[in-house]
């Protein structure tokens, strides 16, 4: 088998988008509508979880939300006024069935349903200690120990056990939970993932971004903040917030790569500020050359305001196919190259004898931009200038970000001239982090705690890692160990 996306291993891929509805009739059915707008955020499975006011119903399948929910009979066996649904990319635990979300368990209270956006930065070493007290866990899903969480709390109510609960998690979650009490969203402290409020008629919606509320026909009301609990109870909602007040620190690279160009996440459009990165790179590293040519398609508004800012014309240099599947069966080893122009080929009538200036939104392991610079060449470009609209990715996360470990990240073992090098391109330069602020409208100030989350550029991580620096302690025993031996 072969990957028909040559680029899918080279791209940080957020975990996974959640939408949840209360109130409607449809639920399920707008629940798999919400999932398709979210289906960017995950696409190694999807889930919906429905609630009959007696019954809990889930239908959890491997792969994309068509194929899986686009049937009748699907979405009429999980039938209810409230629903809530999942789509995933697996960073924790494996790409199996067992760990598709929502996640399901028969609690003494009733059913207990959630669905996660992001990762528990604790979560090795909470299951270690819910087994030891007997805990016996069905799925290798960091999400699960909440649920184990809720099951042994000694709190009576509860809505009392899920504070419990989610006051032990460290690092990042975006929830939503179904009881037979009703529904429950809520933020981390720190809002490190998104997620937005909406109504559709009398019913409330819950999304991991506001496209999902626009595909469904629904109106933003509002962003869930960070550290709020919203308690829904049929169309009814109340708001708690039993966390200590802190800074929020929501994701940087929400606004770089992971939510589509049309919606907005926090008080900014998506697509405004990828224009204004790629103006701001324009800014901060010019260079002559007759074409800017996006990567498709995150490079593309980036591209824009790169060429609209440097006057230099943008063209569609390189054309993308949204026709092919993920793999196909391969008939021999020869052909294994031809798969990187399955989806990306080079406008060869556009490029041949061009200084390009190619526009890309990341750098991970560099195989990627290695590909395209050399497709450029192949088509008989003169130059050939690689930007990037991010800083250069040096840092794994751990919030809920599929990033390989930092050995494997390119920024991490080379610097900026070493990465030339490495993609063989003319010149290579990334927007600085003061950059990316300021096309945030912000300042990034070193004796001020940043307004956002971008460890995975400047290893600045807003919470304790505790799984990440006891598997650091063991690697290093291990290897002082061998040593001694």
């Amino acid at each position: 088998m072969l990957t028909t996306d040559p680029y899918d291993d080279d791209k940080l891929r957020e975990e996974c988008g959640i939408f949840g509805v209360s109130g409607s009739d449809s639920a399920a059915a707008l629940v798999a509508l919400g999932l398709h707008a979210l289906q960017h955020r995950g696409q190694e499975a999807a889930g919906i979880t429905s609630f009959d006011g007696a019954h809990f119903h889930t239908h959890r399948a491997m792969g994309h939300v068509a194929g899986n929910f686009d049937r009748d009979e699907v979405i009429r066996a999980l039938p209810g006024q409230v629903a809530t649904g999942h789509v995933r990319y697996s960073t924790t635990g494996e790409a199996i069935l067992r760990n598709v979300q929502p996640l399901y368990a028969e609690l003494q209270s009733g059913g207990f349903a959630v669905a996660h956006n992001g990762n528990i930065s604790n979560a090795q070493r909470l299951r270690k200690e819910l087994v030891r007290r007997g805990s016996i866990f069905q799925s290798t899903s960091d999400t699960e120990t909440i649920i184990h969480l809720v099951a042994t709390s000694n709190y009576r109510t509860l809505l009392d056990r899920f504070i419990d609960a989610l006051k032990q998690v460290e690092g990042a979650y975006s929830l939503v939970v179904m009881t037979p009490e009703g529904m429950i969203a809520c933020r981390d402290p720190l809002g490190i993932r998104p997620l937005v409020m909406g109504r559709l008629g009398d019913a409330v919606i819950f999304a991991s971004e506001t496209v999902a509320l626009d595909v469904v026909g629904a109106t933003f009301e509002r962003t869930v903040d960070p550290g709020e609990l919203v308690i829904v109870q049929g169309t009814q909602c109340r708001s708690i917030r039993p966390f200590a007040a802190v800074s929020p620190r929501p994701c940087i690279f929400e606004w770089v790569y992971f939510s589509r160009p049309d919606s907005i996440v926090g008080d900014h459009s998506v697509y405004d500020v990828r224009k204004a990165i790629g103006a701001q790179l324009a800014i901060e590293a010019p260079v002559e050359a007759d074409l800017v040519v996006p990567v498709p398609d995150s490079g593309v508004p980036a591209a824009i305001g790169y060429a609209q800012q440097s006057g230099i014309p943008f063209e569609l240099g390189i054309i993308r196919s949204h026709y092919v599947g993920r793999t196909f069966i391969q008939p021999g080893d020869g052909v294994r190259h031809l798969g990187v122009k399955l989806k990306h080929n080079a406008n060869r009538a556009l490029i041949t004898g061009k200084r390009v200036v190619l526009i890309d939104d990341s750098i991970v392991r560099g195989t990627t931009s290695l590909k395209i610079v050399q497709m450029m060449r192949d088509a008989g470009a003169a130059e050939v200038h690689m930007r990037i609209a991010s800083p250069p990715t040096r840092h794994s996360c751990f919030y809920g970000v599929d990033t390989p470990e930092r050995a494997k990240l390119l920024a991490a073992r080379l610097d900026v001239g070493g990465m030339t090098g490495f993609i063989h391109a003319d010149s290579l330069s990334f927007v600085t982090i003061d950059g990316l602020y300021k096309a945030l409208g912000e300042a990034r100030r070193a004796d001020v705690r940043p307004k956002y989350c971008d460890a995975c550029f400047t290893g600045d991580y807003p919470t304790a890692l505790t799984d990440q620096d006891e598997s650091a302690e063991v690697d290093q025993f291990a290897l002082l160990a061998e040593r001694l031996n």
